[in-house]
């Protein structure tokens, strides 16, 4: 749904792409690699015969869901009710298939990490003859994938995990827009995927129980728009959560894998300390939130009207809790804090190979246990060297996301600086000098704010500084509502 957007005639990433050292295109010896490497596996396969070492599910009706633009399709689904509850047949693109370990393209995706996404097009992890073709879980399209089947229970529990090698063809490529739409609209959705509120629901109600949290925050997006940009602030939709509780449930039945057979890499964060609970629930009250006795955060969260001042606030204060997230390899040991923090249980990266490079590592893994089989020595090798990888890729592509916005921004306002604004609080500094973050109603901007800011609470700010070279927005306080 989109809440607010603005529109500006022309916004140029170029600076951007450059101060982050952005490659323009791949190395000829890592694309002819990948070209050779598509054209071998494509002529592998057809829609009746699965490769040597894959077991032929084309027999099973897969559905993507993705943004309606997206071509990199590395998750498929199909899911089925049992008398026990459901079985969901869970498809993701082997990318393993496809780069040799040691080769070009191999060593070029260790530099790139993951896929950065920037409004203007995006910096691919691997080649778009892969990522966008043979590789992608296209509709119609035949592919070798790791086909994950999990037997889940009508509470919303994993009964039974199986993971294997095998060749599946999606019936259909569908979007968030659209499948949410038809939902709402109380008509028929795609059969594979007719299941997915029911056990959507379920899974997040699990989550709950167990302590997991999700931060409904409004997303910031730039847009192309009719030769120009839109800034739009885009609310969640429900059918986004429950095609994520998909995903959520294989990575936590991979690091559950992992921890047994002791070898692997972990998708880790801290739980949140109890003294930065307690500090949140201290605020709660003058945010106007409820806190019952017994309450999560996780439970609290999902109660909240986030599109409240108040409610805004104690989501941007929440973020604070969901701090130190990293990649943990395990070879031999179990680490001393195995779990993720959000999610609340055992957790992995498996389910996005084409998009982020330890995915097909993580899922190599998975595979050789399932198969109690010995992980190979060139994954072995890579798990201690994906943590530092990742987390360099994660601030670039951190940096290019809210470089890009940041740009938006002020280039939106350029030409408004002295103008006045409603906005809300939702942070304020404890340093010495006043100030805070606020956000601004329309157009849909984030920004600092100097001068005395209520926590939560609506003011009226005056535009003061809105600088496109720097990426700078500024506001100053000039009343509160």
């Amino acid at each position: 749904m989109v809440t607010r957007l603005v529109r500006a005639s022309r916004i140029d990433f170029t600076n951007l792409r450059r101060e982050l050292e952005l490659p323009t295109q791949f190395p000829l010896a890592a694309q002819r690699e990948a070209d050779l490497s598509a054209a071998r596996v494509a002529g592998e396969l057809t829609a009746r015969t699965a490769s040597r070492s894959s077991t032929d599910r084309t027999d099973i009706p897969f559905v993507t869901i993705d943004p309606a633009t997206s071509r990199d399709l590395d998750q498929a689904l199909s899911l089925h009710r049992q008398a026990s509850g459901y079985r969901v047949y869970y498809a993701i693109t082997d990318v393993a298939a496809f780069v040799l370990p040691g080769g070009d393209l191999d060593a070029e995706t260790w530099r790139r990490g993951q896929t950065i996404y920037l409004p203007d097009g995006k910096v691919p992890l691997h080649p778009v003859s892969l990522s966008e073709g043979v590789a992608s879980l296209l509709p119609g399209q035949v592919c070798p994938a790791v086909l994950w089947t999990l037997d889940v229970s009508t509470d919303g529990s994993l009964r039974d995990v199986r993971v294997e090698r095998a060749v599946v063809r999606s019936r259909a490529k569908l979007d968030y827009g659209s499948v949410q739409a038809a939902i709402d609209a109380g008509g028929a959705i795609e059969e594979p995927i007719a299941l997915l509120p029911e056990l959507g629901r379920r899974l997040v109600a699990r989550g709950l129980e167990r302590g997991a949290m999700n931060l409904p925050i409004p997303e910031q997006e730039l847009e192309p728009d009719d030769g120009g940009w839109r800034l739009v602030l885009r609310a969640p939709l429900p059918a986004e959560e429950w095609n994520a509780q998909i995903s959520l449930l294989t990575g936590m039945a991979a690091g559950r894998m992992m921890l047994d057979g002791r070898v692997g890499l972990l998708r880790t964060m801290p739980r949140p300390r109890p003294d930065a609970v307690a500090k949140l629930r201290a605020a709660a009250p003058s945010l106007g939130v409820a806190w019952a006795d017994g309450a999560s955060v996780g439970e609290v969260l999902a109660s909240l009207d986030a599109a409240s001042p108040g409610g805004a606030a104690f989501v941007d204060h929440a973020a604070e809790l969901l701090r130190g997230a990293g990649y943990t390899p395990l070879d031999g040991g179990v680490p001393d804090e195995p779990e993720h923090g959000a999610v609340a249980a055992v957790y992995a990266h498996v389910t996005a190979p084409l998009r982020r490079l330890a995915d097909r590592f993580a899922t190599e893994v998975c595979l050789h246990l399932a198969a109690e089989q010995e992980v190979p020595g060139w994954v072995r090798e890579a798990l201690p060297r994906l943590p530092e990888a990742m987390q360099s890729s994660d601030r670039r592509a951190s940096t290019a996301e809210r470089g890009a916005v940041d740009l938006a921004e002020a280039v939106l306002l350029e030409r408004r600086v002295g103008e006045e604004f409603e906005a809300t609080v939702l942070d304020v500094n404890e340093a010495a000098r006043p100030g805070g973050v606020i956000a601004v109603d329309d157009p849909p901007v984030r920004a600092r704010c100097e001068g005395v800011l209520p926590l939560g609470q609506r003011v009226r700010v005056k535009l003061a500084v809105a600088d496109p070279r720097r990426r700078q927005v500024l506001f100053e306080v000039v009343r509160s509502l």
